[in-house]
């Protein structure tokens, strides 16, 4: 246990230098989170016979890619950020990954943007393509929370989004201070968990576009409750007394909208019948 109380002492977050540029394992986990949940998708379009050709599939995926990494960089310079005018009057830095002609990557991701960039680049792919809004987000609510298991890990990996201080005997330290592994919770929490109840409610749903419902509320109650074990962003702090942080109460917003849109459709199709 005292290793692993010290583990960020014995490791390099930095995989591989080549030649200037440093590729750190936050990013070959974000690749591996793309990958798994590409390869996730085509398995479930196999398994449960789901009228959506390969083809049409990683055409998709590049829409919805994109739509993630400009919601996800754009949500945390709206949400999160601390320079927010800056960026908004220099654009052109939003993606800037040299600072000071050093490369350090592009620092700065919201996840609840990223859910905005998706929803917007599966809208216009569907628009464009004619392919159904719902079972495309449905295959999506199933895709995606293993894949979201190797995001929180590379998190962990990269010493960022670290847990409140604790006592716990499986507590890592961080600059001196012991605190929750929470990037591990949200791993298991918001990905094992989350996946687990949606494949194996995903044959009993009522209408196409359930499932991403029932992820929008999962995720969202989840994530809200690991909030209470993940510090605040240093930037922002506490939003309300000591305890809700701003990802807390996107979180629960999320799951609260999840709920009305949930309660929308099945009153709709109850009406139909």
């Amino acid at each position: 246990m005292e290793f692993w109380n010290h583990i960020y002492e014995h490791f390099n977050p930095v995989a591989v230098n080549l030649g200037p540029i440093p590729v750190h394992w936050y990013g070959l986990m974000y690749v591996l989170a793309l990958l798994s949940a590409l390869a996730m998708a085509k398995w479930i379009v196999k398994k449960d016979k789901i009228a959506i050709t390969k083809e049409q599939l990683d055409d998709y995926f590049i829409y919805a890619e994109i739509g993630v990494i400009l919601g996800a960089r754009l949500g945390y310079i709206l949400f999160y950020d601390t320079h927010t005018s800056y960026y908004l009057s220099h654009p052109w830095q939003i993606f800037n990954p040299f600072i000071d002609g050093q490369f350090v990557g592009i620092r700065g991701m919201s996840f609840h943007g990223a859910i905005i960039g998706f929803l917007i680049g599966s809208y216009l792919y569907h628009r464009r393509h004619g392919i159904s809004f719902g079972v495309l987000m449905d295959l999506v609510a199933v895709s995606v929370p293993l894949g979201y298991v190797f995001g929180r890990i590379g998190n962990f990996l990269n010493q960022e989004l670290v847990g409140r201080v604790t006592d716990v005997p499986w507590g890592i330290y961080v600059y001196d201070t012991l605190r929750h592994p929470s990037q591990l919770y949200e791993a298991f929490v918001e990905g094992i968990i989350v996946f687990a109840i949606i494949y194996a409610y995903r044959k009993r749903k009522a209408f196409d576009g359930e499932l991403i419902l029932l992820y929008g509320f999962l995720y969202g109650i989840g994530r809200g409750l690991v909030e209470f074990y993940r510090a605040p962003d240093a930037q922002i702090g506490y939003i309300v007394g000591d305890w809700m942080t701003l990802g807390m109460a996107l979180s629960f917003s999320m799951a609260i909208l999840a709920v009305i849109i949930w309660s929308y459709f099945k009153i709709s199709i109850s009406k139909n019948k």
